[in-house]
């Protein structure tokens, strides 16, 4: 049994808080993105068996086998499988490509087994693995708050308009991402900025992440200039970076751009 799973983009991203828990209050709109991996489960008379192309074995901290293992511990009838992964999504690049590939292991587990497991409870397996991978149980566009795993539907209408990924070769991690950012809670919520209209995200809808991100990266500060010179209505760093999106009427072509450039229409 196969499923794609996709990535996400982050429309806005507040911190609005640092917690005891050392984790941070966030809101935060995410979107699904046609960008998907590959995701096979095969039961397996062998034993556990794992093809991960050229990411090679796996180890037990990776986010898909930590989620097989959390459905067996609560299902000891789930037999071995052989899991079979193929990337698309960059990783260490605020696309969510890890988390989305652990929540559709869950739900693969769940179907190709029939266990029969709620929404409720893959959700808390879910956030278990990871603060965002909740929000890929759902293919839809959803708000989310506390550490990522509060989730609301939040209809957006983009259906046509194109987005345009630019990925570079930067890999930024979590941690270096929140180590520079100031939590505030000063401003409109998100539900207010995403209300008004597209032409007016750009001089309100911010990911918190953008101002020391670019200035330890300035590449990332050039290449989201660039996007807005190319005719983009809205461009920001997706997440944590190093992603950066813009969403346009018509595709965009940066010339100056030295990684890989992609291009979909919603």
């Amino acid at each position: 049994m196969i499923r794609l799973p996709k990535a996400k983009i982050n429309l806005g991203l507040r911190i609005l808080r640092r917690r005891p828990d050392g984790y941070h209050d966030i809101e935060t709109l995410l979107l699904p993105i046609p960008l998907r991996d590959a995701l096979e489960v095969l039961p397996s008379e062998e034993g556990m068996k794992y093809d991960f192309g050229d990411w090679g074995e796996p180890s037990e901290e990776n986010l898909v086998v930590r989620a097989y293992h959390l459905v067996k511990a609560a299902y000891p009838e789930v037999p071995p499988v052989e899991i079979i992964l193929r990337k698309r999504i960059p990783t260490g690049a605020g696309l969510g490509g890890g988390s989305s590939d652990a929540s559709n292991m869950l739900l693969l587990l769940d179907e190709l087994f029939e266990l029969g497991m709620s929404y409720d409870e893959m959700h808390q397996m879910a956030t278990r693995l990871g603060a965002d991978c909740p929000f890929f149980l759902r293919d839809e566009p959803q708000l989310a708050e506390g550490i990522g795993e509060l989730l609301s539907p939040f209809p957006l209408h983009l259906e046509g308009k194109v987005l345009t990924l630019l990925h570079g070769d930067l890999h930024i991690s979590t941690a270096e991402a929140y180590g520079g950012v100031v939590p505030s809670e000063e401003g409109p919520s998100l539900r207010e900025l995403l209300s008004q209209p597209m032409e007016e995200w750009r001089g309100t809808l911010h990911n918190a992440f953008e101002p020391h991100i670019f200035e330890r990266y300035p590449v990332l500060a050039h290449g989201k200039e660039q996007l807005y010179r190319a005719g983009a209505t809205y461009a920001a760093m997706s997440g944590s970076g190093s992603t950066l999106f813009a969403l346009s009427d018509a595709p965009l072509s940066i010339s100056d751009w030295e990684g890989t450039q992609q291009t979909y229409t919603l």
